[in-house]
């Protein structure tokens, strides 16, 4: 499978856990910090990453670069996913359950951080088994990677949307994909807008001062003319 261009999506970081780790080594042990980050664009492609360093800063910035070398496509039907699925990574197993338009999103902490980030607004999750966060969090994008929308399923089989899934369901997905194209495309220029917001005020902030250092930079280059004149007339 081909690896997605992490640089042509907007994406957007989550920071599902920091932990402190530590390695017993011949001297003693050694601390140092892990961070569980999913990425996302909203829009149907994420990615989970895990990154290790001895500060917070640098170990979420290296869980951020591994999820973006680990993004995934999620086949979706408007705002849920086209059927149900459950898979399990570990000790731990997750469910995901399609759901009608303005159920939102029933989930827990790392499943909910995952779903948020690819997009999908409506839907039921059930956790089971183990609770660690970096297992569910990938038992999720194993469950994701399983799903296929029902153009794939019908070209696969070879037949028509309609044949397989009968024209009223057709009709309903169809409109619920358009509806969904428009939310997206909405959500995704409000996110633009604000983007441009926040950096306008932080240029006129960083402008300020600038104007508020070089002021008090004239004012004393200023004050040593003064100075200065004061010295030649003491000449």
């Amino acid at each position: 499978m081909p690896r997605i261009d992490a640089s042509k999506l907007n994406l957007e970081e989550t920071v599902v856990q920091v932990s402190r780790v530590s390695k017993v080594v011949k001297g003693g042990r050694r601390f140092s910090i892990r961070a569980l980050v999913v990425v996302g664009d909203r829009n149907g492609y994420v990615g989970v990453g895990l990154g290790k360093a001895s500060e917070y800063t640098e170990a979420i910035r290296k869980g951020v670069e591994d999820a973006k070398k680990h993004l995934i496509h999620v086949s979706l039907i408007g705002t849920t996913i086209p059927f149900m699925v459950s898979t399990t990574f570990g000790a731990s197993e997750v469910m995901l359950k399609p759901a009608a338009p303005g159920t939102g999103v029933i989930a827990g902490g790392a499943v909910r951080a995952v779903m948020e980030s690819v997009g999908i607004r409506d839907i039921l999750t059930k956790s089971l088994g183990s609770t660690n966060a970096a297992n569910t969090v990938y038992a999720c994008l194993k469950a994701l990677r399983e799903l296929r929308s029902p153009e794939e399923e019908a070209a696969r089989r070879g037949k028509t949307v309609t044949e397989l899934l009968g024209r009223k369901r057709a009709e309903q997905i169809a409109a619920a994909s358009a509806s969904a194209a428009e939310q997206a495309a909405a959500l995704r220029a409000a996110r633009e807008e604000e983007n441009r917001e926040r950096a306008a005020l932080s240029g006129r902030r960083g402008g300020g001062d600038r104007d508020r250092r070089g002021g008090s930079d004239r004012g004393g280059d200023r004050g040593g003319d003064r100075r200065g004149g004061g010295d030649r007339r003491g000449r």
